[in-house]
């Protein structure tokens, strides 16, 4: 097949896309973009919606769907000679990318287009994708002058590069570690699970014993159980140390990294990055997004420090010591010993709930509950020919309508070839065309590194990776549920600290009995969670709450302050910088642990991705706990509510504000508390 990258099949053929095709198809798609650049850029007058803001969308969409299909399988599929071939083409990308808001002509006309377009006629969404449109191009420099531009282009080819090479050494890091234990008294304490998942990644690797990676399916059972101390320390300081040494060393590439972004911001009028990335989100500017950040930690900070010394004494009394002043726990011991308290506090053992989450069942359960409370249809199709044995492949349909809303693919277990994390992304971005009534579907496609079936018995999975899948299918529902005419607006391609609103809501649903029970089914009974297990979860949900919600509100800090004042301290010392911004926030240990500044991909792995916006995750809890709260009112499975919620959230995207839409759901703005409420921290 010519070009197989270029196609636009809504089924992809995923056996055409090799390596080998890479470059010549993303070249190709490069140069149709440039001369669709060019062709709106000398569009003479009379200048329309049309052939300006419509024909540079169409011009450019073949070259992002290409590119994205690339991009995926960098993430999912890695090889030498798939990397090799993305390296090659992705300084080419970004310079394109980066020169379209820096093309004076094309500027000029879409300038031109802004001012006469109000005498067109045309509907709100567009009006205000214009207007958003001209706000981009702004914020991407295209008022420069030509010096400014050249550099402004500069430093986005050079973001592109630096942060992919981070993530390629975020991945090959990771990979580069494991541990084989053959004496299985080293792993005392390990759940069955656990050990059963060990001894069958050595026996792929043909070794014998019990294999351990850094992967999370296999690090946070260590970390958590292991009665090992030295095993702990071992895992612990090999996780720590990803991008901070020899090939894989990510320190000198952070620094470029915040010093290009901080250059750039400057370049264009902000004073810093964080201003220039929050400008237009909810949030409004880096301080502001700083000040909400630090307001939540001040309202938990009693209680987090509360938290930190009960878990100390608790492990000196466990140990015979006097408890007036218990010594400070090692970084590798927190999560073993808090394990330990919560057993102790709550008779609660997260590992009795696996056997009643196999994957398979969850999902089914989830599609069921998208069905009845949001109007949905989702059907399982063939998926012989993708780009992994495991991946599933499902349409999603509208249950009243019939109409194809959209397809997604599922990807949820780990592999070398695949980055670590969860994830929701996209290939179509559909649109309604309200001119000839005709919807065409989206198609996305969610990924997980969950824990992997074992033998003959199916992958079971802890209740906190059931809450990964449903955050990542709000993150899909939002985008295939997406009804608005113009495809930039629609979907997900929403200001960043609304993002994540659908996601986190969806998380709720993990925690009524009412849904719990369309979800959780003995894999051997069929039998439904029993009551007494149930309550114990509920009793345990908030324990240490204040730790876990100042634990997301330390990442928070360190990105916005690293984007805020690094470039203009004084400090030279990455470490110490970000261990002085967070004195407060970090619990106090033997051992200070370091920043996870050099692993972080969220902030890193990107030219922009979740930098200066990672405390999205707590402003849109905020929003979920508070929206949660109509569905807690008036039904868990209300349907009305659901299909309010879809109607007013899903199917909107970007084509109104989000303070806006949130009020529209809810009939006021939201509460600021609503979240502390909900974690037992505030009455």
């Amino acid at each position: 097949m010519l070009h197989p990258f270029l196609q636009n099949d809504f089924h992809i053929k995923w056996a055409t896309l090799t390596p080998g095709h890479i470059e010549t198809d993303i070249g190709k798609a490069l140069d149709e973009a440039r001369s669709a650049v060019d062709a709106v850029a000398a569009q003479q007058p009379p200048l329309t919606y049309k052939n300006t803001i419509a024909a540079l969308d169409e011009g450019l969409e073949p070259l992002n769907r290409a590119w994205g299909l690339v991009s995926h399988l960098d993430s999912v599929n890695n090889s030498p000679e798939l990397r090799a071939a993305h390296n090659a083409m992705l300084p080419k990308v970004s310079e394109f990318f980066a020169s379209i808001p820096l093309n004076k002509s094309l500027w000029e006309t879409l300038k031109a287009y802004g001012v006469e377009s109000g005498d067109e006629g045309l509907s709100p969404t567009k009006r205000r994708y214009i207007e958003e449109t001209l706000a981009d191009f702004r914020e991407a420099g295209a008022d420069l002058p030509p010096q400014q531009k050249n550099r402004a282009s500069e430093i986005q080819s050079q973001l592109a590069e630096l942060t992919q090479k981070y993530s390629e050494n975020c991945l090959d890091g990771t990979n580069a570690w494991e541990k084989v234990v053959t004496d299985e008294k080293q792993l005392s304490g390990l759940p069955k699970s656990a050990l059963a998942a060990a001894r069958q990644s050595a026996e792929k690797k043909g070794t014998e014993g019990w294999r351990f990676t850094l992967q999370a399916t296999s690090y946070i059972p260590v970390m958590t159980y292991a009665d090992s101390d030295a095993l702990r320390k071992e895992v612990w300081s090999a996780y720590a140390a990803i991008g901070r040494s020899g090939e894989h060393d990510n320190r000198q590439l952070v620094r470029q990294i915040l010093n290009l972004r901080h250059e750039f911001a400057q370049l264009v009028g902000q004073e810093n990055f964080a201003n220039h990335v929050t400008e237009r989100r909810m949030a409004a500017s880096g301080q502001a997004a700083l000040d909400f950040n630090d307001e939540i930690f001040l309202k938990v900070r009693a209680q987090f420090e509360k938290e930190a010394e009960q878990l100390r004494r608790y492990k000196a009394a466990e140990e015979g010591l006097p408890i007036d002043h218990p010594p400070l726990l090692e970084p590798w011991e927190v999560g073993y010993w808090a394990e330990k308290q919560r057993k102790a506090s709550y008779a609660f053992d997260e590992e009795a709930l696996r056997p009643y989450f196999p994957i398979a069942r969850v999902i089914s359960g989830m599609y069921e509950i998208a069905q009845q409370i949001f109007g949905l249809r989702i059907e399982e199709r063939d998926t012989s020919k993708v780009w992994h044995e495991e991946v599933k492949f499902y349409d999603l349909f509208d249950s009243e309508t019939k109409e194809h809303l959209g397809s997604f693919y599922a990807d949820w277990h780990p592999r070398e070839s695949k980055r670590g994390g969860a994830w929701m992304n996209y290939f179509i971005t559909g649109n309604r065309d309200p001119s000839v009534g005709e919807r065409s579907p989206h198609l996305g496609l969610i990924c997980g590194n969950l824990t992997p079936a074992v033998g003959d018995q199916p992958a079971l999975l802890t209740h906190r990776e059931v809450e990964t899948i449903f955050h990542e299918f709000g993150h899909l529902l939002h985008h295939l549920c997406g009804d608005v005419e113009v495809k930039s607006l629609n979907g997900v391609n929403v200001p960043w600290d609304f993002v994540e609103l659908p996601s986190q809501i969806m998380e709720n649903w993990c925690w009524e009995r009412e849904s719990l029970d369309r979800i959780a089914r003995h894999h051997e009974t069929g039998d439904t969670i029993p009551q007494e297990l149930f309550d114990k979860l509920l009793a345990a949900r908030n324990y240490m709450k204040a730790s876990a919600n100042v634990r997301q509100l330390a990442f928070g800090k360190m990105d916005l302050e690293l984007h805020i004042h690094w470039p203009n301290s004084t400090e030279e010392d990455l470490d110490a910088f970000v261990e002085n911004v967070l004195q407060d926030y970090n619990a106090k240990y033997k051992t200070q642990a370091q920043s996870n500044v050099f692993n972080f991909s969220h902030l890193f792995s990107s030219p922009t991705g979740y930098a200066a916006g990672y405390y999205s995750y707590k402003w849109a809890e905020v929003l979920d706990a508070d929206a949660f709260t109509r569905f807690q009112k008036e039904g868990i499975l209300n349907a009305e509510t659901g299909r309010d919620f879809r109607a007013k959230i899903l199917a909107k995207g970007n084509s109104e504000d989000p303070a806006k839409l949130y009020k529209d759901f809810m009939h006021r703005a939201p509460d600021p508390d609503a979240l502390l409420r909900r974690d037992g921290l505030i009455p």
